[in-house]
């Protein structure tokens, strides 16, 4: 089925609804369209709007996709966790020591500034800032 906005050529508009785009040529070609105002069976289609999905369903999709992230940051989380060590305030000092000294580590993370953070950068030692989502967000 589908709807249109019909124009007579009184100037009125109204929609009907047809079984398809060919049933309402044939119809209008054998003039069986007519007007509900004005009996008249000079019919024309009207620009009609596509019935496109609402705004809910975008906003859905946002929420979903904000979800999925948020789920993957905390299992990024938990992994960095679970293999890296805490070193807490400490991070600067331990980051220099591993790159400066040339020890081995698994990983480490901790808390840094962004001042901390664009020295140790500026050092040539490769580090990361990445969000740290609360794992009781979940």
């Amino acid at each position: 089925m589908i709807k249109y906005n019909l124009e007579c050529k009184c100037g009125k508009i109204f929609e009907s609804w047809f079984s398809s785009s060919n049933e309402f040529d044939l119809l209008n070609k054998k003039k069986l369209v007519t007007c509900i105002y004005c009996d008249s069976n000079t019919i024309k289609k009207s620009i009609m709007a596509p019935n496109l999905k609402s705004k809910s369903n975008k906003s859905s999709k946002r929420i979903n996709l904000e979800k999925s992230i948020k789920k993957r940051l905390i299992d990024f989380r938990r992994y960095v966790e679970k293999n890296c060590k805490d070193v807490g305030n400490n991070f600067t000092q331990e980051a220099r020591s591993i790159h400066y000294d040339k020890k081995s580590s698994k990983g480490i993370y901790g808390k840094a500034t962004p001042e901390e953070t664009s020295e140790l950068l500026e050092e040539g030692i490769e580090v990361s800032t990445i969000p740290w989502i609360d794992k009781s967000e979940n």
